[in-house]
């Protein structure tokens, strides 16, 4: 088993490696600048997954720690997936006593549903009660 270690300081995370995976590789934040990034990060609870000294992945969740938990920007750089990094990352913050007490979690996935599926995400009941908007 691969040894990994989770940290949340962002001062240890490598935003350059966060950066470029999120503006160039993700769906989700393709273009998103390095000033949004860090802004981003600078309002969310920060997680950085690494093995050995190489950050090698990153979760970031925005809380109130009693209502909702948005889970967001999660990914494993490609070369390191499969590894168990991934499911590491997760069990972290799922697991993480501060966010016992939180009500619902959620996120928005393209093609990860079966592996969320595991730490109980489903579809959203009553679909018809959410709103967004979208600037």
């Amino acid at each position: 088993m691969k040894e990994f270690r989770i940290s949340t300081d962002i001062r240890e995370m490598d935003i350059t490696l966060i950066h470029d995976y999120l503006s160039k590789q993700s769906y989700w934040a393709k273009g998103r600048s390095k000033e949004e990034v860090m802004k981003s990060m600078d309002n969310a609870i920060c997680f950085a997954v690494f093995e050995g000294k190489e950050q090698i992945g990153f979760a970031r969740l925005v809380t109130d720690y009693v209502v909702f938990g948005w889970l967001m920007d999660v990914f494993v750089i490609d070369e390191h997936k499969s590894k168990g990094a991934g499911r590491f990352l997760m069990d972290y913050i799922m697991n993480l006593p501060e966010l016992r007490e939180v009500n619902k979690f959620g996120l928005r996935t393209k093609d990860a549903h079966d592996f969320y599926r595991k730490y109980g995400f489903h579809k959203i009941s009553e679909p018809e009660t959410w709103m967004q908007k979208i600037r």
